[in-house]
């Protein structure tokens, strides 16, 4: 199905309902140019992808992976001060 838009003198162009809502656009969109012209594509949200890197994190939060690593980092930095305190007895 093909639809004709309007295009405002600052370049706005109103998507049609019924595509927003099949293709999932909410408040931003990609534009991306091809030799053919240019298409436009959702912009995924954080929560709806995690990105190239999710099965590295096994879908945890960001907010989870810094929680884990702080904790990391806590006990290793009071493993290292019990280990200068033991050597100063």
């Amino acid at each position: 199905m093909v639809e004709v838009v309007s295009v405002t003198k600052k370049g706005q162009a109103t998507i049609p309902k019924r595509l927003r809502k099949k293709y999932g656009i909410k408040d931003k969109v990609i534009v991306e140019e091809n030799e053919k012209g240019i298409i436009l594509k959702p912009l995924p949200s954080p929560k709806d992808d995690f990105g190239s890197l999710r099965t590295v994190f096994k879908g945890k939060t960001a907010q989870e992976l810094l929680k884990e690593t702080r904790s990391e980092e806590f006990e290793k930095d009071q493993a290292s001060i019990k280990r200068v305190r033991s050597s100063n007895i």
